[in-house]
């Protein structure tokens, strides 16, 4: 049933009850099963009619459901049979004990043995735990506490226990609205019209020459309803208004959201060990939702207008059923939303199977084809980095019958490719036996990581997930399995059997703590699986029954599946994931597809499938479809497609085994910024020697210059070599003489990699870019190439807003989205949403007082902000709807550093309490935390705790004046840690490199100490002199490190005089120092010496 037929019937259930058709009222709510009226339930309870009892909770569940629907049925049950005791009537306990509880004996035989020995005895309260049962009506008060308790943690109901808040005699309301409707487009509309059917529409009789009044003052059907105009139910009727609890996913039996002690308990204590795997089956098998039942929705603005007739007057249109207009008007929509455009166009060689885009680089797009091969592109440079042809990697590994098949034909197309949730590796399932997975560092390295011998001939898709906060791959084949492997080792942990035909399709998913697996089979059987051996939890099957792939909504809400039937027949549908059944079927497919559809969701706003040589985009919250893209022809009939992670770039195959970029207007943009990227490894090899250490940005004397003269001074840039030149066609220059003592407050790489943004500390945004040249084709960032200090034509800054009170005491904060389109920062005012392009304020919010001290993009929504504030909490903010979510209280001095881990889904902060704390993302407690240990005589007043996560997104960096340390995140415990010796220079700030590899900390006598990661280790040190002019002032420091987000060699300095400094190791040397010893030993005996003007003792020099 459509959702608007669900809501049709609540409808109908307050006309009945307006009426005072009590019994067909509570008749349809137990047909229909989608309101449970509690104070009906009580009342039944209450007077023990206890037939009427369990028929109505019949159209809910039944006994065998899931742990909470037994206990009901046992409860009940056993306070029928305790009263037929307490009567003395022996027959009537008998039998209640026969029809009513042995059921329950293949549970508990115990309990009911004892059940039974009650008979025996003259007066149950002989029983001890029955010694003090009262009488009947307090017995069946107490019971009717601990069901209410039942039924609210029971997920069945989750979605059912509360009426929609409607105005008073709704329907009444929607047909005088319809008929007021009909009477507009009558021919002949009289004054009075006399309304005698519903049966038939409405129509006046012959025309009379008057003019009809408007509908707004004349009713046709008695008085529209105002408030107050019918009487409102009482405050104990069966329909209390309250707002819709949204459903939580009844496929999988989750725990209550909230506890419910006395759950558990019970007279005599017939209770299941709580289990999170506990059966919560509700079979329904799906229906075909009918497109003639979903109506548009009573605000859509869907609606087919026609002409007015001559003299009625205007008003406003009044929503009326209609059949699904299939292409909804197209104002609704901005046509940038749309991927009409296309961007690029890549030749792969072959014919693409599967593609993914990269989680965090939305540029990066991973390709399978039908002849083994994997290529590796940047759609942004279009630039294949990498191109591997199908071969095993140990053959005498595998099976003996992978050995022959392989003999036996060579050809091995990839089914299916993906990315790791955190984009550090990426798996291929191939048609024959094995996956291999491999391991992603940036740029064209790609290694080799792990190969299995999955599955007995193909292995038909594969996932990642994350049970017991461990990184798995998922698999499923041909041999009717879906296996779990241990990502790190490849050790097989589980094997699901169950399926009667090959699994075709696995999705991982979890809810609330809950974690499962979705799958399918060719037979269009649907199954669920938890991380145990307990078997399937559902049986359903999938419309279309044969090759089916189910896929989640980007904020995980909303289950979607495609599926094609061996006719052809194709099916787009969302689930309605509480009751297992289909809840909405989309419109659009041809009757006879010419191949098997694929799909893909994006933004949690749209679908989209290949089909009849287009892409065919809907609207997830309408049935018809919305547009179509051709992509400029040239498209198979069936082609495969794949949005990134922003949903700004859509990837589709082309029939000459070839691939089109196509993108909306925000992709488009994105492109336009990397346009001017490029990587080319052999040319990176191939670079002068005479590579410089170090390239000063220097804006603040170009704008010292600037103001002086009055005229227009390029930024003048000087390498490590002495070259010194000036920069041409630098668009309007910083003319604010402040700007050069101002230090670098904040400092970070954009996203792609071809720019730098600095904060300084009068508030100002600072934009170095890197123009694409002979000397660097690639665009990127480097220390070879002078980079543009940029500005939009318009000439504006990005200036923070600022408080009078002791400015120079503000602190300044600032992050930047994923896509590199906006920058969120603050500097003691008002925190502002700059537009990266054009450098305007979008938007201002939240003055101070409290001001924000850090700013934090979700990782998985750019709407969603972390804001550590200067009274220590730390804001949990939405900018779409302005609203503050949460509030997290727990330092106890202001924030200094916010961390997001997608894998572990928790937030970790740090204060200036030197305290840190971790949060769960999914409900926003705190989970543990913990002080870190300062050393005595090191009082903490120059530099605040900052965290940064490491790649794996499993242990973070800890940064404090007096230690570096590594955090393992679920322990909350270190697990290594450099501390600062006594009377040495403090910490001023460090950072991992792109791959998490190598730290770059900066200290206060300004030098750069280089570690390894894995050890916290000195590689290599960095002296002042090597990168700072000799006639400037010994007080001039780093405050400031930033990492190239792809260049694991190259990072940023900024400094206390308004200088940025890039740095990589000369060309000669390639790298840093080199890694300690494994052994103890003192790390200044490295093997090779430090580049130019490094050292490599353990501790900087003083």
């Amino acid at each position: 049933m459509s959702s608007l037929s669900r809501e049709l019937v609540f409808l109908i259930l307050q006309f009945l009850d307006e009426e005072k058709f009590k019994e067909t009222v509570h008749k349809l709510e137990q047909e229909s099963g989608f309101y449970f009226n509690m104070k009906y339930f009580e009342d039944e309870v209450i007077n023990g009619n206890w037939d009427e009892v369990e028929r109505y909770l019949g159209g809910f569940t039944k006994v065998d459901d899931n742990r909470y629907s037994m206990k009901i049925f046992f409860e009940i049950r056993k306070q029928k049979y305790l009263e037929a005791l307490d009567k003395h009537d022996r027959s009537k306990a008998v039998e209640i004990l026969v029809k009513d509880l042995k059921v329950f004996a293949s549970f508990n035989e115990e309990l009911f043995k004892e059940i039974t020995q009650l008979l025996t005895l003259e007066n149950f309260r002989e029983n001890e735990q029955l010694s003090k049962y009262g009488d009947t009506k307090s017995a069946r008060a107490i019971m009717l506490v601990e069901l209410k308790k039942l039924i609210e943690a029971n997920p069945l109901f989750r979605d059912k226990l509360q009426f929609p808040n409607l105005k008073n005699s709704r329907l009444r309301t929607l047909i005088n609205q319809s008929l007021n409707w009909q009477h507009q487009l009558c021919k002949n509309p009289r004054p009075n019209p006399d309304i005698k059917t519903l049966f038939v529409d409405h129509s006046c009789g012959q025309p009379n020459g008057a003019r009809a009044p408007s509908p707004a003052n004349n009713p046709l059907l008695g008085s529209i309803p105002k408030p107050g105009g019918f009487p409102p139910l009482g405050a104990h009727g069966p329909f209390q208004t309250a707002p819709t609890v949204p459903p939580l996913a009844g496929w999988m039996s989750n725990p209550p959201a909230v506890t419910h002690p006395a759950v558990s308990g019970g007279a005599i204590g017939f209770g299941t060990p709580t289990n999170p795997a506990a059966l919560l089956k509700h079979p329904r098998t799906p229906t075909t939702a009918n497109p003639s039942m979903d109506y548009p929705s009573g605000d859509s603005d869907h609606i087919s207008k026609r002409s007015r007739p001559v003299g009625i007057a205007e008003e406003v249109n009044l929503p009326v059923n209609m059949l699904p207009v299939t292409y909804p008007q197209s104002h609704n929509y901005q046509q940038d939303d749309f991927h009409k455009t296309v961007a690029r166009t890549l030749t792969q060689g072959s014919t693409p199977m599967s593609m993914d885009f990269h989680p965090l680089q939305q540029t990066l797009l991973l390709v399978g084809t039908n002849v083994g091969d994997i290529g590796l592109w940047d759609v942004g440079t279009k630039d294949r980095l990498v191109v591997k042809n199908f071969k095993v990697w140990e053959l005498g590994k595998c099976s003996m019958a992978l050995q022959a098949s392989l003999v036996k034909d060579p050809a091995v197309p990839v089914n299916r490719i993906i990315w790791s949730p955190d984009g550090t590796l990426f798996g291929v399932a191939y048609s024959r036996h094995i996956v291999q997975i491999y391991s992603y560092h940036g740029g064209d390295d790609i290694r080799q990581h792990l190969e299995i011998d999955a599955h007995v001939g193909g292995v038909n898709d594969i996932a990642f997930a994350h049970p017991n906060k461990q990184l798995c791959i998922i698999t499923c084949g041909d041999d009717k399995t879906i296996k779990v492997w241990e990502a790190t080792s490849g050790a097989k942990q589980f094997t699901f059997e169950g399926h009667e035909a090959p699994v075709y399709s696995v999705c991982p998913h979890y809810k609330e703590n809950i974690q499962f697996i979705f799958s399918t089979a060719l037979d269009g059987k649907i199954k669920a699986w938890l991380y145990d051996n307990l078997g399937s939890r559902v049986d359903y099957d999938a419309p279309g029954h044969w090759c089916t792939t189910m896929a989640y909504s980007a904020d995980g809400s909303r289950l979607f599946s495609c599926g094609t039937s061996k006719d052809g027949e194709s099916h787009l549908v969302e689930w309605n994931e509480s009751e297992g059944a289909v809840k909405r079927t989309y419109q659009g497919f041809r009757k006879r597809s010419m191949g098997v559809v694929q799909f893909d969701t994006t933004r949690n706003r749209f679908l989209a499938a290949g089909d009849e040589f287009l892409i065919k985009i809907w609207d997830m919250d309408n049935t018809g479809l919305l547009t179509t893209i051709d992509a400029e022809g040239g498209l198979p009939a069936s082609p495969r497609i794949r949005f990134n992670k922003e949903g700004t770039l859509l990837a589709v195959s082309t029939l000459d085994n070839g691939i089109k970029i196509l993108a909306n207007a925000d992709g488009l943009r994105l492109l336009r910024t990397l346009e001017n990227r490029s990587f080319d490894a052999s040319r990176n090899a191939a670079e002068t020697v005479t590579k410089p250490l170090i390239n000063p940005l220097t804006a603040a004397a170009n704008a010292a210059a600037a103001s002086s003269s009055g005229t227009p001074a390029p930024a003048a840039i000087t390498a490590m070599n002495g070259d010194s030149r000036s920069l041409v066609d630098v668009k309007p220059r910083i003319a604010d003489e402040s700007l050069d003592k101002s230090k670098i407050s904040r400092l970070i790489y954009t996203n792609s990699g071809v720019a730098i943004l600095a904060l300084t500390a009068s508030a100002v945004h600072l934009l170095w870019k890197w123009p694409r040249s002979d000397r660097n084709t690639s665009g990127k960032a480097t220390a070879s190439v002078s980079p543009q200090l940029w500005q939009p034509p318009s000439g504006i800054f990005m200036t923070n807003d600022m408080t009078d009170n002791n400015p120079e005491e503000a602190v300044h904060c600032f992050a930047l989205s994923k896509n590199d389109s906006y920058v969120m920062s603050a500097s003691g005012g008002k925190i502002s949403l700059f537009n990266m392009m054009t450098f305007k304020t979008m938007t201002t919010f939240m003055p101070p007082p409290p001001a924000a001290t850090f700013l934090a993009f979700h990782p998985q929504d750019n709407n969603i902000i972390a804001i550590g504030m200067d009274d220590s909490t730390i804001q949990i903010y939405n900018v779409r709807i302005d609203e503050v979510k949460s509030k997290l209280r727990g330092h106890s001095k202001r924030i200094t550093g916010l961390a997001f881990s997608n894998v572990l889904n928790v937030l970790v902060s740090s204060g200036a309490d030197a305290q840190l704390c971790v949060w769960n993302t999914d409900g926003w407690e705190k989970q543990k935390n913990r002080f870190l240990q300062i050393p005595s005589g090191r009082p903490s007043n120059i530099l605040d705790t900052r965290v940064q996560f490491h790649q794996d997104q499993m242990h973070f960096l800890v940064v404090h004046e007096t230690q570096i340390a590594i955090y393992d995140t679920t322990k909350l415990e270190p697990v290594k840690q450099w501390p600062v010796r006594e009377n040495s220079p403090p910490i001023t700030h460090a950072t991992f490199s792109c791959d998490s590899q190598l730290i770059y900390a900066s200290f206060m006598d300004a030098t750069v100490g280089i570690f390894n990661a894995s050890s916290l280790r000195l590689q290599c040190r960095i002296l002042p002199a090597s990168y700072l002019p000799p006639n400037i002032s010994s007080s001039v420091h780093p405050v400031v490190v930033a990492a190239h987000p792809s260049e694991a060699s190259q990072f940023a300095l900024g400094l206390t005089d308004g200088g940025v400094y890039v740095l990589e190791p000369l060309e000669s040397e390639r790298k840093w120092g080199n890694p300690p010893p494994a052994e103890n030993g003192s790390t200044s005996n490295l093997s090779t010496p430090p580049p130019n003007g490094a050292s490599s003792s353990d501790q900087p020099e003083r």
